[in-house]
């Protein structure tokens, strides 16, 4: 069975740190990305990275988001530093190749 189990939201003050981490299991899959949706906004792209290593982030992340893979775990990460109110959303895991499968999402709540 295809799944994504995601991991790591949560509070944090404006300026803090998270890591979101997403497993995938079932499959490999050649790009896998993170996308969020904020309250009353729609799912946006956040970042998203190929198997080879080629990432793409949305321009409101660049330089404070980073996103990377592990290949061997199937897994992919989202460090986001200096966070800031604006980031506060359900981020959603997302990993596409013959298949496009969505994470059930993890909170970030940035508190001012």
């Amino acid at each position: 069975q295809v799944q994504l189990v995601e991991s790591g939201g949560g509070l944090v003050q404006a300026g803090g740190s998270l890591r979101l981490s997403c497993k995938a299991s079932g499959n490999f899959f050649r790009i896998m990305g993170w996308y969020r949706q904020a309250p009353g906004k729609q799912r946006e792209s956040v970042a998203t990275i190929t198997s080879g290593g080629s990432t793409n982030y949305a321009d409101s992340v660049k330089g404070r988001f980073t996103i990377s893979r592990d290949n061997a775990k199937n897994t992919v990460y989202l460090q986001m530093n200096s966070l800031n109110p604006e980031d506060t959303a359900v981020y959603y895991c997302n990993a596409r190749d013959v298949m496009d499968v969505w994470g059930k999402g993890t909170l970030v709540t940035v508190s001012s």
